[in-house]
């Protein structure tokens, strides 16, 4: 089994801090939290780094969908009523994308378009559109076939028009290839979508690469403070591409109790990631003609380095996201439509999927299978847990056999 986290929010819902309601929000009692915390849960440090309102005249994300890949997607919050798609289920009990037993899923997906309403999380790009992908039921729940799944999940987004995937969640990297997660990450590739996932939340332990944000094709995020520095719980190593605020992040304190927030010194690289695509968002959607690689190149040649930093690092890439940078003032040269700025090599080699001509004898048959019938619903989370117990199994070896798969079955990071 792949151990999988949560982000490093549930060391603290688990018990190892006090939370103490204050004036309509939570703080956490030995927890470094800074001064003015209360106020930072509705407008948290990160939107002021990144010029958020001057960035909203310009662009909210709108017109791009954002697949979250998580444990569901609670629509009938105030701040996400109106921003959630009909999703797809993935798990054993086939509940319904909409249902979140964890909160994790719609925590992160309030981070990338929430709107604030009645005072909940007020998300970067607040009018992105959501796809929930539901991939886990309850904290520390066990998946079999974990890696077919994460490549339905992948596929699932796909199909369901996401330009953006968000994967904030992770497992120990086996060390082998997955054909059928590869395959539909070169599916994504040639689908012009692009997938974030977080690092992990290991800086501080083992600091074990983590699945699926070590894969090719995926832009692996870490997690920085105000600083544009590494925070301490952030998993690092070469599969880190880019960094994202994720300290002292917002969220729902207690699940399913969503009536208050709390500021989560250690945010973590769920968090981050949710962030990140956040970010990719609100650049495509001011830029709707620019590639995945133009709108992921802009976001690296903008990125801001640590202080003295020079290139890309092992500790947050090429640096912390600032679409603001992109959005505002002299912006970024998209460069080649084409060629990826991280991952030129693996999609070189990506050939076009089949396109069969027709015999007089046959009608013509589709590129792929249709999009799965899977489960699709709205609606309504136990604190996820760190680690996550969640994957297991191998998988088939091209593209067409995870496309059948999918059309057959189904925190803080």
């Amino acid at each position: 089994m792949a151990r999988w986290f949560a982000g490093a929010r549930g060391r603290l819902r688990g018990g190892a801090a006090l939370a103490v309601p204050v004036a309509g929000a939570v703080l956490w009692a030995g927890a470094a939290v800074p001064a003015g915390a209360v106020e930072d849960v509705e407008r948290p440090w990160y939107l002021g780094a990144l010029r958020a309102e001057d960035v909203w005249e310009v662009a909210r994300g709108q017109g791009v969908t954002v697949a979250v890949i998580d444990s569901g997607v609670d629509a009938s919050l105030p701040e996400l009523r109106g921003r959630v798609l009909p999703g797809v289920d993935l798990t054993d009990g086939r509940s319904g994308a909409g249902v979140d037993a964890t909160g994790h899923g719609t925590d992160m997906a309030a981070l990338i378009a929430g709107s604030g309403a009645g005072g909940g999380i007020q998300g970067l790009a607040p009018e992105a559109s959501i796809l929930p992908v539901r991939l886990t039921e309850s904290a520390g729940g066990v998946l079999s076939n974990g890696e077919a799944r994460m490549a339905q999940a992948i596929l699932a987004a796909v199909e369901g028009g996401a330009r953006v995937i968000n994967i904030s969640r992770g497992g120990r990297d086996r060390g082998f290839g997955v054909p059928e997660v590869n395959a539909a990450l070169a599916e994504a590739a040639r689908r012009d979508v692009l997938v974030f996932a977080s690092t992990g939340n290991e800086g501080e332990g083992g600091n074990a690469s983590e699945f699926p944000a070590s894969r090719p094709g995926v832009v692996g995020i870490g997690a920085v403070g105000p600083d544009a520095e590494r925070a301490p719980f952030s998993t690092f190593g070469p599969q880190v591409a880019l960094a994202a605020p994720g300290t002292d992040m917002p969220g729902h304190c207690e699940w399913p109790d969503a009536s208050v927030l709390c500021v989560f010194p250690e945010g973590g690289t769920s968090s981050a990631t949710a962030v990140a695509s956040a970010a990719a968002a609100l650049v495509w959607s001011a830029h709707p003609e620019w590639t995945k690689n133009q709108v992921l190149r802009a976001l690296i040649e903008t990125a801001q380095r640590p202080e003295g930093g020079d290139g890309r690092d092992q500790h947050t890439g090429f640096g912390m996201v600032r679409p603001d940078r992109v959005l505002l003032g002299g912006g970024a040269e998209p460069g080649e439509a084409d060629v990826n700025p991280l991952f030129a090599e693996f999609e070189a080699v990506l050939a076009p999927p089949p396109s069969p001509s027709p015999s007089p004898s046959s009608s013509p048959s589709p590129e792929r299978p249709p999009a799965p019938a899977l489960a699709r619903e709205p609606r309504p989370r136990a604190e996820p847990g760190r680690p996550w117990l969640l994957w297991g199994g191998a998988g088939a070896a091209s593209l067409a056999v995870a496309a059948t798969a999918v059309a057959l079955s189904r925190r803080r990071s």
